[in-house]
């Protein structure tokens, strides 16, 4: 009888857990759906600012501009290295995944010593853990980050590198590339790299452009575009990457608990057959020995 009523009770936690971990796929997929609509919809403004600096480029001829070449000051300045993580857990791999990128590069030697700067608690979490000295905690852009905020942010990261305060910015995040799949990546946001064409792709572009003022004058306006947009688009794929883990873990962990919830099914019936068994064996025991 005891071992039927611990059943029920397992089979009940299973029961309230599978509720649970389907109303939290439910949300994810629904937070999922938003975050793609706001990456999908930014990535063709960021790939298109960048075509345009590629034409610029080939336009100006030699660039040169501070957020290119930094200045001789920051040479031997520290780098700075944004590590995007989740602030809640659940979410499979996610997290694991960025800070297994981002670890070996940290504890990496190297002549000019590295700023850990953080957003999310999960990641600041594990590298306390594992004795990282973090700079900053960014924690105002949670789920649904704005513009404004990862402007104000870019715009600190470019004023400090080109006083010279800094040497450079790397972003480590999870790309988003589709449903099915994500992968951790690390972006060098600074120094400012302009895209160079693809091999065997025309430096000319496919429509001809006439600028207005010159290009060198308007790359002093989308440089800095770029760098927001780029940072930007970092925030959004890792936004959306994060939804996409926790939905795939949840549903993975609905489905176990519907395989368990039917395995303690079985055994529940074959434990209360087994008692009924037992009970008849001992009626009719007792009514042949009154005979």
């Amino acid at each position: 009888m005891a071992q039927i009523r611990e059943i029920k009770l397992r089979m009940k936690a299973v029961a309230n857990i599978k509720r649970i971990t389907r109303t939290m796929q439910m949300i994810a997929t629904s937070k999922f759906s938003r975050a793609q609509m706001r990456a999908t919809a930014s990535k063709p403004y960021t790939e298109g600012v960048f075509d345009l600096v590629r034409e610029l480029s080939a336009r100006a001829g030699n660039i040169s501009h501070p957020l290119i070449e930094g200045t001789r000051a920051g040479a031997k300045s520290p780098e700075i290295v944004l590590v995007l993580t989740s602030d809640r857990g659940l979410c499979g791999p996610y997290n694991g995944s960025v800070l297994r990128t981002a670890m070996p590069y940290l504890r990496a030697k190297s002549e000019a010593p590295r700023l850990t700067e953080i957003v999310g608690r999960k990641g600041l979490g594990v590298l306390k853990f594992n004795k990282f000295t973090i700079a900053a905690h960014h924690a105002e852009f949670g789920d649904n980050p704005k513009f404004d905020d990862v402007e104000r942010l870019a715009q600190r990261y470019m004023d400090e590198f080109t006083r010279g305060e800094i040497s450079g910015v790397k972003v480590v995040y999870m790309r988003f590339l589709s449903t099915a799949r994500q992968r951790p990546e690390m972006l060098q946001l600074l120094p400012l790299k302009p895209p160079a064409p693809a091999e065997g792709e025309e430096t000319a572009a496919s429509v001809e452009y006439e600028f207005t003022p010159e290009p060198k004058k308007l790359l002093n306006d989308l440089l800095p575009v770029t760098v927001k947009t780029t940072l930007y688009q970092c925030f959004l794929d890792a936004v959306v990457s994060e939804h996409v883990a926790r939905m795939v873990a949840m549903k993975a962990a609905t489905d176990n608990a519907g395989k368990m919830g039917k395995s303690l099914q079985r055994t529940f019936n074959r434990a209360r057959q087994a008692q009924i068994t037992t009970e008849l064996m001992e009626v009719i025991s007792g009514a042949a020995a009154l005979e």
